[in-house]
């Protein structure tokens, strides 16, 4: 174990080095959660921080998210579609391309080239079929069935049932230049290291496996009201809370995401901007509801929401979190009127637990496979720790940690509930957005189970897939917002979910940063910055 730190740290070293060489005036030094550089192809992994910084920068979707300030959280615009319509049917979209458009490598965006990505994804005999992608793919966009060429600038998607909701999923295809795999040798590990070309706003400049991305400002991007100001990025894995504080105060980055909670005020008053804001995604931990797993009883699930102290955790994360009490906040217009209204009430939970067989003498005890750093978890650790000694003492309830990596972690959650992959696991901590009804489908629909999707629970209820069948074939927003509250009442009545806290996103930043403006979704736009 030592000497896998050590190396990790001469790793972590050598890129600091490199960054620092490479730091210009108009180079912006980001040090990300992630334990690794997410892919470069255009199918990012690392969950979605690898989107965040290796997706949307550089690669976009038909659907882009409109990241303007708004004060609400984020919705949908135009991106290389200009516009889509859904059939009469409700099964088929008709996306209209935008004109003019062309990747990084001069080459054009037509209708041929959005249907070669997609047999990228979800056509497996294709020559450039790419198995890791497509998984992650798939589970993104369960949903789509099949696509074709209308003409040169239109395609048609059809999806296996009716989903209102499918551009809030489309908005994940990310598209790259056919060309490149060409000029790759039919290899997509050599695409990664080309590098890649997308249409985005930056293009990738060079990529050190392991270590570092670099990223350019393209000047010839199609959106003139969206062009970058700032001339590089330069991304750097950090996954240590308080290496990413230290590389922040020696300035060897300009930004770091989540910034270790004891160490926010401190920061403060050293002159770094710390920003965080309320936005649509929640820190739980998953129930595998595997042949034998204890959890599978419903009462068990409740006792265990009954049984957290949130606002004790809120207050360790120096109140850069807020409690959860569901999967969307109270607050939100979807949360519905649920019969459950979680808090901290050990009474309660350990009544529960009693009624399901589990007493002093017989506690609940299972196993939690945690990560030690990833996309969206904060600070694993310390916030795991304080939940074990949490459910330990408040309802007698014992829990021990596999801790892996945060890819590992993220692969495990695509095998079933049961599988020998996660041994004995039989609850996850992985963090989730809760932006959408896109988002709600493939975490909970029983068509979602794992692998197909991420319902790695394989959880299933029976009014909530009512529910999401009228919120799926309906079209009028009120209809649509009807069923949601009804589809998330039954996420808090029948949980699959131990629901513990929303974080508050925060991120720190050298007073060299300027334009950052936090909006309420997991995704920035790197384009508003700029540095003095």
């Amino acid at each position: 174990m030592h000497a896998i730190r050590l190396a990790a740290a001469l790793l972590l070293s050598t890129a600091l080095c490199a960054g620092a060489a490479q730091a210009a005036d108009d180079t912006l030094r980001i040090g990300m959660t992630a334990s690794d550089v997410p892919t470069t192809t255009g199918a990012p992994n690392n969950g979605f921080e690898g989107v965040r910084f290796l997706g949307y920068p550089i690669f976009e979707g038909l659907v882009l998210w409109d990241l303007s300030p708004t004060g609400k959280p984020a919705v949908l615009r135009p991106g290389l579609a200009t516009s889509w319509e859904q059939s009469a049917d409700k099964l088929t979209w008709t996306f209209h391309l935008r004109p003019g458009v062309t990747f990084h490598d001069g080459t054009k965006l037509d209708a041929d080239a959005v249907v070669w990505n997609l047999d990228r994804f979800f056509k497996t005999d294709s020559p450039q079929f790419e198995a890791a992608g497509s998984g992650l793919m798939r589970a993104r966009v369960p949903v789509l069935d099949t696509y074709r060429k209308v003409d040169d600038m239109t395609v048609a998607i059809t999806t296996r049932v009716p989903a209102s909701y499918f551009p809030y999923q489309a908005v994940y295809i990310l598209f790259t230049s056919p060309a490149s795999y060409e000029k790759a040798g039919h290899d997509w590990g050599k695409v990664a290291l080309l590098p890649p070309a997308g249409t985005g706003p930056f293009r990738i400049d060079s990529v050190v496996s392991r270590q570092s991305v670099t990223l350019g400002r393209w000047d010839n991007y199609w959106d003139a009201g969206h062009k970058a100001k700032i001339g590089h990025v330069l991304l750097l894995p950090i996954p240590e809370a308080n290496t990413r504080l230290a590389a922040l105060r020696n300035g060897q980055v300009d930004w770091i995401e989540v910034p270790p909670p004891d160490g926010i005020a401190s920061l403060k008053q050293a002159g770094f901007v710390v920003t965080t804001g309320s936005y649509p995604h929640v820190w739980p931990w998953f129930f595998g509801l595997g042949e034998n797993s204890p959890l599978r009883d419903v009462r068990v699930r409740q006792a265990l929401n009954y049984c957290v102290d949130r606002d004790g955790l809120v207050s360790l994360l120096n109140g850069t979190a807020e409690p959860a009490v569901g999967w969307l906040k109270p607050s939100d217009p979807n949360f519905g009127k649920p019969e459950n209204h979680y808090g901290f009430d050990p009474a309660k939970g350990k009544a529960l637990l009693a009624a399901a067989g589990f007493t002093a003498t017989k506690p609940l005890s299972f196993k939690v496979m945690i990560s030690n750093s990833g996309s969206g978890q904060m600070v694993p650790l310390p916030m795991n720790e304080f939940l074990q000694e949490n459910l330990a003492s408040a309802c007698g309830v014992k829990v021990e940690f596999d801790v892996v990596e945060w890819q590992v972690l993220l692969t495990a959650s695509r095998q079933a509930p049961d599988s020998p992959t996660l041994k004995g696991a039989i609850a996850l901590n992985t963090s989730s957005p809760s932006s959408d009804a896109g988002i709600l489908a493939r975490y909970f629909l029983a068509s979602s189970w794992s692998p197909a999707g991420f319902n790695w629970e394989h959880w299933k209820d029976d009014q909530f897939e009512a529910a999401m069948t009228a919120l799926s074939e309906a079209t009028d927003p009120a209809a649509i917002a009807a069923a949601y509250q009804k589809a998330h009442e039954r996420l808090v009545d029948d949980p699959p979910w131990l629901y513990v806290v929303h974080d508050l996103n925060p991120r720190a930043m050298s007073k060299r940063v300027h334009g950052f403006v936090p909006v309420q979704s997991w995704f920035v736009d790197l384009t508003a910055v700029s540095l003095e």
